[in-house]
Parts: C-alpha cells; sequence; structure tokens
C-alpha cells in the first residue's frame, strides 16, 4: 500500500548553492576535532535499531513473509556519523563558532521570513569510495514534542511521511557543506521541485560548496563516489567503523571488530557537514514550542497511525512495544510508504565530472 502524496515532498522555498560555507580557519579546526574524536559508526548503527527502521525511514517495500537482516542493508563501504552539537550544546568549544553560526542563523531567517531561529544538530558524515547513496530520501524532521532526542528516526520519518501532524511540525533549515578532493563522482542529487519533478545536481569537486535548503521536504541523496574498485569494502557488519589510518599521511581506514577492512587516502575520503536550525516565525511561535502548550505525544501519534493504517486495510494487532516491534514497524512502513523518485541520475563510473 502506498499514498501518492509525494508531489507534495518540496522544500518551503528554493534550494540555493553557496560557495566556502566555512572559512579556512574553521575548516581545519573542524578536521581537526573528526580526526581526534574518532573512530565513528555507521549512521545505520547510530539511528536505527532494525532494519526494519531503516526500511521505514529511507522507503521501500518488504516482500511478505521475509526477514530483513543488516547484510540486505549494507551496502558499499557505507557512510559514518558523528555529532558536533546537539539540543543546543556544542559538544567542542572550538567550534562554538561554527555551530552559533551567525551567518547561517542570519540565511535560515531570511529563508522563512522568519524572526527567530536556533541552531539544532550540527554532524558529520564521512565515506570512502561508495556506490549511489542508497535511494533518495527525506531527513528526519521533529515535531513539537518528539524529536529525535525522545523518538526514533523511524517515527518521526513515518510521521513526516504520512501528513497527518503537519499542524505540529518544525520549521527547519539546513545548511549541509561537503569537503571532498576527488574528482569521480561525490556530488550530490536532489528534487528541489517534487519527486516528479527534474533532478538538479551538484557536482565535484566541493570542496566548502553547500546547498541551504529545507531537507526534510525534499528528496536528496549522494552520488556514488570515487574510483570502481575502491567502492566495496569487505567485511562490513553493523559494527564497522571509521578512524584514522595512522599509517598513511591524512587517511583513513574502516575496521570491523579490530579487523582493518579497508584502508583510504585522503582524497578519496568525503566529509559532509551537516548544519541544521529550528525556525519561529514569531515569539508565539517560538513560546508555543518551549512552553510545551500544543505538544504532540507519543502515544497520541501511535494511535493517529494506528487509525489511519486501519482506514487504509491494514490488519495488525495492537504491539505492546510498537517503539521496537519490528512486525509493526514494518507495516506502518508499507502503508505510509512515499513514491520517491525514479529518474535517478546515471551513476559516474570511472568519468570525472565536471567541476
Amino acid at each position: 500500500m502506498t499514498t501518492d502524496i509525494a508531489d507534495q515532498f518540496r522544500p518551503f522555498a528554493p534550494p540555493y548553492v553557496i560557495e566556502n560555507a566555512y572559512t579556512e580557519d574553521q575548516r581545519q579546526r573542524i578536521f581537526k576535532v573528526v580526526r581526534e574524536n574518532g573512530p565513528w559508526p555507521l549512521i545505520l548503527a547510530e539511528n536505527f535499531k532494525s532494519p526494519e527502521e531503516v526500511i521505514a525511514a529511507v522507503g521501500g517495500t518488504i516482500p511478505e513473509g521475509m526477514t530483513l537482516t543488516w547484510d540486505m542493508i549494507l551496502q558499499g563501504s557505507g557512510t559514518f556519523r558523528g555529532y558536533i552539537a546537539r539540543q543546543g550544546v556544542c559538544f567542542y568549544p572550538e567550534l562554538n563558532d561554527c555551530y552559533y553560526n551567525s551567518k547561517f542563523l542570519e540565511m535560515a531567517r531570511n529563508y522563512w521570513g522568519a524572526q527567530y531561529a536556533e541552531p539544532e544538530t550540527f554532524l558529520i558524515n564521512i565515506q570512502g569510495p561508495t556506490i549511489i547513496g542508497g535511494p533518495p530520501h527525506l531527513d528526519g524532521t521533529v515535531f513539537r514534542g518528539m524529536t529525535m532526542e525522545n523518538t526514533p528516526i523511524w517515527l518521526l520519518l513515518t510521521m513526516a511521511k504520512s501528513r497527518l501532524f503537519e499542524h505540529w511540525r518544525s520549521k527547519k533549515m539546513q545548511v549541509t557543506g561537503w569537503y571532498y578532493k576527488g574528482n569521480i563522482g561525490g556530488g550530490f542529487n536532489y528534487w528541489p521541485d517534487g519527486p516528479r519533478g527534474e533532478p538538479k545536481q551538484i557536482t565535484a569537486p566541493m570542496w566548502g560548496r553547500a546547498v541551504v535548503a529545507e531537507n526534510e521536504m525534499m528528496f536528496h541523496h549522494a552520488q556514488a563516489t570515487g574510483p570502481l574498485a575502491m567502492r566495496r569494502s569487505e567485511g562490513l557488519d553493523i559494527s564497522s567503523v571509521m578512524a584514522p589510518d595512522p599509517t598513511v599521511e591524512g587517511g583513513w581506514r574502516i575496521e570491523t571488530n579490530g579487523v582493518i577492512n579497508q584502508q583510504l587516502p585522503a582524497d578519496e575520503v568525503r566529509l559532509l557537514v551537516h548544519w541544521g536550525a529550528r525556525v519561529f516565525m514569531d515569539m508565539a511561535d517560538l513560546k508555543r514550542t518551549f512552553d510545551h502548550t500544543d505538544d504532540i505525544t507519543h502515544d497520541k501519534a501511535l494511535n493517529m497511525l494506528m487509525d489511519e493504517a486501519r482506514k487504509r486495510g491494514a490488519q495488525f494487532e495492537t504491539p505492546t512495544d510498537p517503539l521496537t516491534d519490528r512486525a509493526f514497524i514494518g507495516m506502518l512502513s508499507q502503508v505510509f510508504a512515499v513514491n520517491g523518485p525514479t529518474n535517478i541520475p546515471a551513476d559516474m563510473d570511472e568519468a570525472p565530472l565536471a567541476a
């Protein structure tokens, strides 16, 4: 069962590209923090407890009777994640100016025509050569009362895809920047005119280039990256991590339980720096959020989803632990699946993209 509401997923305002998102001094400090504070886990390990949660978050269908495994989900060399800041707190004081970024906050307010903005999540994704970054997806949004600090990301994305919770959905804006010196793939595909619209591409090299957008409402994904022969890491599993390689200057390596899966030269490592803000149109909007006068609760959200699922013909027993029940999560992912883009630009093999 799929809902035909995908065309509603368009960013509030047109995305735009900026260059030199961070100063050279800021970039050097970000790189230093990333190298000195790993190893970094897979995004999948950071955000999901089961493969069903991944499907509920990124979309797709689960064939009836199939039991998913992590091996079915893991592809290529994987993408690894680290948090620099969350909930208004910067974990590394040397990056305070990057997180409490007056330039970015002004861009967030201007993007929405709003009075107020606060920095939210600040994170890095790091990867070596890999196949295309999964199907086009939406980033996890948050709602008044339900955020990534108290709610699994699969549930937040299911709520967003259902379109039942717009009254509580937070307004957000992101600055997503990249540092990648390679010239084979490594870019960014996005669908600002909805998943039936024409995709746009940002191509490598991408040294400090960034997109300003509302990623929760815009399908997007990473292009394949690096030489074909290096795009898979043998022995990768959900416990794999990415860490600096002390034997290669600037290099990195992927490890699994102490075993080195792959060594990566510096120029074939792609770093994404993702800064996000919550935006408030006026003081009433801000107070409604921080005074918790109009929050959505887990019980209310789950009951609304279950009621709608039954209206759409789904048959199921109410689970005792709906936040972790794999069958229940898989059912919701089917009921509230959204048809994402199918017009995905051709992958780059060994030919470099134009600058």
